[in-house]
Parts: C-alpha cells; structure tokens; sequence
C-alpha cells in the first residue's frame, strides 16, 4: 500500500514511511485522560501524510526514520487524511 491509495475511512492501512518531520509534542485531553501527541510528516514515493505520535512513540522515532506501519486507519482532520496507529496497530523501525 502507498500512501497515494489512501482514503478517509480505511483501515487494516499497511505501509513503509519514511519520517521526515516532527512538531512539538503537545499536552491534549483524551477521553482516557490526558496525553502527549506529537505530528509526524511522513513520505515514500507517492507522497507526504501526517501521522499521530502518542506518548511513548514520539521517543522511539526520529526525523530519518523509516517505519512500517501495521493495521493502522485514516481519518480527516482539519481537511486533511492522516494516518493513526491506534490500539490494534503497530508501527516499528523498518
């Protein structure tokens, strides 16, 4: 999967990025209580796309990183797909 297949609504998205930036984490409320996030401006050769760090995910990965994302989703925010990992999915250093 490239992430030029990628629509709002999929899941099961499986995919090989490379992390190419990452803001400032921020403190947000979740329904489970507070949390840290983190935005990370992913590409392969199809394209860019955000992706949600979460808490102990923004330590393990760096700007230069490729990463394989496994059994992750899309959603829209603020107008634009981005990719989340969630509970059920994975993401690792390739």
């Amino acid at each position: 999967m490239k992430i030029s297949d990628l629509k709002p609504g999929m899941r099961n998205v499986n995919l090989k990025v490379k992390i190419i930036e990452v803001s400032e984490p921020r403190n947000v409320s979740t329904r489970f209580g507070s949390a840290r996030v983190a935005d990370a401006t992913v590409q392969d050769e199809t394209g860019t796309i955000q992706l949600s760090l979460w808490n102990e995910q923004i330590n393990r990965f760096s700007v230069g990183d490729t990463v394989v994302i496994s059994n992750g989703y899309t959603t829209t925010f603020r107008g634009k797909i981005q990719v989340n990992v969630g509970k059920y999915g994975k993401i690792s250093k390739a």
